[in-house]
C-alpha cells in the first residue's frame, strides 16, 4: 500500500521545551539541580527509564544536563534506578 504524502497542515505540532515551559532557565552557569527530584521524576518513564528528546523536547545541552542530573540523584539514592 502506498503512502500519500503528508501536507503542510498535517504535521505534527513540535514538542514544547518542558523546562522553558516550567520557566527554568539552564545555560552554562545554572545546570539542572539533582536535588529536584519532582522535576526529574518528569523525564523518567514507567520503567524508570530517561525520555529521550524527542518526548521531552529539550535541546541536546539541556538533555545532557538532565540525564547528568537523573544520574546524580540515582546515585545519591534520591531517585530509584528501576521501579520494580
Amino acid at each position: 500500500m502506498k503512502r500519500r504524502p503528508r501536507r503542510d497542515d498535517e504535521r505534527p505540532a513540535r514538542k514544547k521545551n518542558q523546562l522553558s515551559a516550567l520557566g527554568i532557565r539552564t545555560d552554562g552557569r545554572n545546570p539542572v539541580d539533582y536535588k529536584d527530584v519532582q522535576l526529574l521524576r518528569q523525564f523518567l518513564s514507567d520503567k524508570g527509564r530517561i525520555r529521550s528528546r524527542r518526548l521531552t523536547g529539550l535541546t541536546p545541552q539541556q538533555q545532557r544536563q538532565v540525564a547528568t542530573a537523573i544520574r546524580n540523584a540515582r546515585e545519591m539514592a534520591l531517585l530509584p534506578y528501576n521501579s520494580r
